[in-house]
């Protein structure tokens, strides 16, 4: 009775780390990041590089999904595509957001960034709501996803809005 007893005492935190290690695996790399974006962001130095990365593949979601919809064959797997392009885009724009927090927070030069993020983010913003309202049937496959994707676009906007009103200016070198 004692040796099973000692047993699952030494069992039960091997099975915990177990079913921990496939989580902490995934927490490595975003699910929605390829493995060469993952690496251009783990490669970029500077924060702002980061944020303009980010931006960048949001981008190239956007791109994706113009290409999803403007296809004229039938597909019925297209709806998840796009749902799953949305959610890609959005998690690209809350990381760029989240960057830009944590730059003004710690004081980094992440001008270039937040002018990156503001200005692709109101060309994405008006896209993303004219899909929502273009009444297209295969939007209902998509809706509250595109809906998230829309309030993450206007919350990162306001952030980087308000980030550049707070970030310190650079030092003014004098001249001796």
């Amino acid at each position: 009775m004692c040796g099973k007893v000692t047993l699952r005492i030494w069992l039960a935190p091997l099975l915990g780390l177990a079913l921990l290690l496939p989580a902490l695996a995934s927490a490595q790399q975003k699910d929605y990041l390829s493995g060469l974006e993952a690496d251009k962001i783990r490669d970029a130095e500077l924060p702002s590089e980061r944020i303009k990365l980010f931006v960048t593949f949001a981008a190239d979601r956007i791109k994706k999904i113009q290409y999803e919809l403007s296809r004229t064959t039938a597909d019925r797997r297209r709806g998840q595509r796009v749902n799953d392009l949305l959610n890609a885009y959005t998690g690209c724009i809350d990381d760029a957001a989240e960057l830009v927090e944590l730059g003004v927070e710690r004081q980094h030069d992440i001008g270039e960034g937040i002018k990156e993020l503001v200005a692709r983010g109101k060309e994405f913003l008006p896209y993303l709501e004219k899909l929502a309202a273009s009444g297209q049937p295969i939007v209902a496959d998509f809706k509250d996803t595109l809906d998230d994707s829309i309030e993450a676009t206007r919350q990162a906007l306001r952030d980087a809005e308000k980030a550049e009103k707070e970030m310190a200016p650079p030092p003014v070198r004098r001249k001796p």
